[in-house]
């Protein structure tokens, strides 16, 4: 835990460099932390003194970008005022391998395709240079893909520690996690079971949305829609009694697929119809047109052709008004080679012969050819723009295809989970709060339950085996399920209890599930994984729920809601107490920084040119949830806020402050009203940044902390430096060395979560220990001692010394010029302000007397007469 061990076994003695320097200082630093252990969380400990951080794990296929600089830096800032507040910070970190990202990234960096049916080969190694053309890449077995996964993984993971740490995150690098390995596998296994157990995950044979490039289930969360061209093509069914109803649709290519016709129940057109059947056009297909309310009177003609399946809301019409299945978009996306047994007639089979095999925007081609060529389209195609549905990682519209998936539980389809899920956002505090909204807004239009299987090579399995029948059909009625101590398996590999590998895929034999855990499945335990639950419970129970989840608000209705269902589900509780919402990093265009828009910066430049403690100056300077442009301007003043810290330090404590002038218990050394004046701000500074990061509002912290620390450099210590090397007498001197080693010590404590690196180096001139393990300062010792003080007296003798500098300026001589006299011009309480600090001003401003006149007016100094002039200045 943490504890204030900075003055440990130190002499009252200060070693200051000659010349300070920002460089060299990560590398230096950032190695002795480790060796000393300056971050590593204590197990020995309750959960009331833990601060458990669920670290978003990045994704290691590749390489990062200068928003994930951004990000991590709040997080750190936030663990870093938690320890030294005197919590046990549990801060891991985790790297999320598992996936899409991963494959690609393999593929494209080897040269390399995968082939489930290749046998293993246990020597394989990739091509030293990958092949130009894809045809000519490596085919092999999944399990060669899966080493070559986990091997670069391996070494990006390397390059990633490498730049978190020179950032100065305050991870404890002993506590980390790759979602893809033996421990998330068996993790994410078991919460899959008790899921099913419980009834919260089921396998169900339904219209699914499907990507046809990479022929992968995908969820609802993992949708994006985008703005396509389209055209509403218009042509007619025809009722028994020979009307014509026409229809508009986008998707002329699914008119084999039609199961129905619907229109608004209060639609007055088409109330005779209701109930009745229709016929399509070219397939000759009877439908029955339906009332239902989400058919939009005002939209195309006001009657729909319901599909199966053409989008997400011909899948609410199938369900609700119990339509026939009539699929005919397969998995490849293509349309189906066989003609459906709906379509009876000579014609509708001619027809069909056209469109079978053809992928979906042929058929669509084919199909309009047709209506034309028979003159039943009706008028041209009018062309509009429109939202379609795209897997976010996808190039090609999804399709609505029918297959067997699993599915756990979230509420989609039960208004009850739906309004716990509800709930348990409500249990969550929210930075900002505004973002519970996207929260909630997310569960309320759920349409559907979580689609957790995915069809892909690299991921966690699914641990299900299937009994095949005397047919050697799977029983997916009763599936195999291992105990939990054989975990993780991998179905595709080994056995289901029970049987030999000799009598997979034979009849009586058995079958493996094929596919694998959507990533988010395994990403949504990311406190159960770090947490070691399941493993190890007294550990689990000291870190869960976990005090605070950072994230980006684009992946609130993924990552966080789906953590939300499984710690509901499996822990029957909220995985956090509060969530801290990152915004995005913006280009100069106020564009999101990403690296499919190639508009990212690559952090290892800005770290190399600015240093680190500048760069996390810019990134605490944003709120969270705010989306922020990325600025070197901010970078070049963090690094001024550095080396100033550097600077003033090595002058405030070479004019003789030592740790033994710190005030501790007695503030009566404190006797001159300007260090009085200085004290009482201070109080005030630690008060109201104690209170914003306890807000969660870190960025406000910096703001009232810089702009203290600015007016202690500028105005303060330019005041006191006569005094300081007693030239006023020891009393004088005692009282400004207590202030200057009590402020410059709260000041370095309050900066050190936003500036590690300078902080520490400044600590280690005077103090023992590191400053990232003392304690967040405290105003207790002096702050009943000056309560009577008055912040204005600093500011007011800082004001006319910058009126007498200006003076001598505008006259054209050095500083150091005598003021043979002024006069300070200002309101009569003002002058007596200044007046209890005239010794500090006389000796700043090397002046030998001032003279004093009240005015209504603001502060000014005139008849200025230096020691070179003969005649005062105005």
């Amino acid at each position: 835990m943490s504890s204030d061990i900075s003055g440990t076994d130190t002499p009252n003695s200060v070693s200051v460099p000659d010349k300070p320097a920002l460089e060299g200082l990560e590398e230096a630093l950032t190695a002795r932390w480790r060796s000393e252990g300056i971050y590593k969380f204590d197990q020995n400990t309750t959960r009331e003194q833990v601060f458990s951080i669920d670290t978003p794990p990045p994704t290691a296929s590749g390489s990062l970008h200068v928003g994930h600089i951004f990000s991590y830096t709040q997080t750190d800032v936030l663990a870093r005022y938690q320890r030294m507040n005197g919590k046990n910070v549990f801060y891991p970190m985790g790297w999320d391998d598992n996936g899409l990202p991963t494959e690609r990234r393999v593929q494209n960096f080897y040269g390399v395709r995968c082939e489930p049916s290749k046998p293993y080969d246990p020597t394989y190694e990739p091509p030293a240079q990958p092949a130009k053309n894809q045809r000519d890449w490596d085919v092999i077995s999944r399990q060669n893909f899966i080493e070559l996964c986990e091997r670069l993984s391996a070494e990006d993971e390397k390059v990633f520690e490498h730049l978190f740490t020179t950032l100065g995150l305050s991870v404890d690098w002993d506590i980390t996690y790759r979602t893809i390995d033996d421990h998330s596998r068996a993790t994410s296994q078991r919460a899959f079971l008790r899921d099913f157990q419980a009834g919260n995950a089921y396998l169900s044979e339904a219209p699914t949305l499907w990507d046809v490039t990479f022929r992968t289930a995908v969820a609802q969360a993992e949708l994006e829609d985008r703005e396509v061209a389209g055209a509403y093509y218009r042509y007619a069914f025809t009722a028994e009694d020979g009307e014509k109803v026409f229809i508009e649709t986008t998707r002329p290519e699914l008119l084999a697929a039609c199961a129905a016709l619907v229109a608004n129940p209060d639609d007055d057109r088409y109330k005779h119809l209701f109930g009745k059947t229709v016929t399509s056009p070219l397939f000759e297909v009877p439908v029955t047109v339906y009332p239902h309310p989400l058919a939009k009177a005002d939209k195309g003609s006001g009657i729909a052709m319901v599909c199966t399946f053409g989008d997400l809301t011909d899948v609410t019409w199938w369900r609700e008004l119990q339509l026939p299945t009539r699929a005919i978009i397969g998995r490849d996306g293509r349309v189906s080679a066989d003609t459906p047994e709906w379509i009876t007639t000579e014609a509708g089979r001619e027809a069909y012969a056209n469109v079978a095999g053809k992928t979906a925007f042929s058929a669509k081609e084919a199909v309009v050819s047709m209506l034309t060529e028979r003159e039943l389209l009706d008028g041209e195609p009018k062309k509009i723009m429109h939202a379609v549905n795209f897997y976010e990682k996808g190039d090609k519209p999804l399709e609505v295809v029918t297959s067997r998936q699993w599915y756990i539980r979230n509420g989609g389809l039960d208004e009850a989970r739906r309004n716990t899920m509800i709930s348990r956002g409500r249990e969550i505090e929210f930075h900002p709060s505004f973002m519970r909204s996207r929260y909630e807004n997310w569960v309320a239009g759920l349409n559907g339950d979580w689609l957790v299987s995915r069809q892909r090579f690299f991921g966690v399995p699914i641990p299900v085996w299937y009994a095949l029948d005397e047919q050697g059909e799977p029983r997916y009625d009763a599936p195999i399920v291992p105990t939990e101590d054989m975990l993780p398996v991998d179905p595709a590999a080994q056995p289901a209890p029970g049987f030999d590998e000799s009598q997979r895929g034979v009849p009586n034999g058995f079958m493996g599930d094929p596919d694998v855990l959507d990533t988010w499945a395994t990403s949504s335990l990311t406190p159960q994984i770090v947490g070691k639950w399941g493993v190890d419970e007294d550990y689990f129970s000291k870190v869960f729920p976990f005090d605070m989840r950072p994230q980006g608000h684009d992946i609130i209705r993924t990552w966080l809601f789906a953590t939300a269902v499984r710690a509901d589900s499996l822990q029957n509780a909220a995985p956090w107490k509060h969530a801290a919402i990152s915004g995005w990093i913006l280009d100069p265009d106020r564009k999101k920084m990403s690296k499919s828009k190639g508009n990212v910066v690559v952090p290892n430049e800005i770290l190399d040119e600015f240093g680190s403690d500048a760069v996390r100056y810019w990134a605490a300077s944003a709120k969270l949830g705010a989306d922020t442009a990325y600025e070197v301007a901010q970078m070049k003043i963090g690094r001024r806020l550095a080396i100033k810290l550097l600077n003033a330090s090595k002058f405030a404590l070479n004019l003789g402050a030592t740790e033994a002038n710190i005030i501790t218990d007695d503030a009566a050394v404190v006797t001159n009203a300007l260090d009085r004046s200085l004290l009482v701000r201070l109080a005030e500074v630690i008060e109201q940044s104690t209170r914003a990061f306890e807000q969660f509002d870190y960025a406000r912290a910096l703001d009232i902390t810089e702009s203290f620390f600015w007016s202690f450099t500028d105005d303060y210590v330019e005041l006191i430096k006569d005094r300081a090397y007693g030239a006023r007498g020891e009393t004088e001197q005692a009282s400004v060395l207590a202030t200057l080693a009590t402020t410059l010590d709260a000041v370095l404590r309050l900066l050190a979560p936003f500036q590690p690196f300078a902080t520490e180096e400044v600590w280690g001139w005077w103090r023992a220990g590191s400053i990232h393990r003392a304690s967040w300062p405290s105003a207790a010792s002096f702050a009943n001692a000056v309560s009577d003080a008055d912040t204005r007296v600093l500011t007011d003798v800082a004001l006319a010394l910058g009126g007498l500098r200006k003076a001598k300026s505008e006259a054209k001589v050095k500083q150091r010029t005598e003021v043979t006299s002024a006069t300070v011009n200002a309101p009569s309480e003002q002058i007596e302000r200044i007046k209890l600090g005239l010794g500090d001003l006389l000796a700043a401003g090397n002046a030998k007397e001032l003279a004093f006149a009240a005015s209504e007016s603001e502060l000014s100094i005139s008849d200025v007469v230096l020691a070179e002039q003969e005649t005062p200045t105005a």
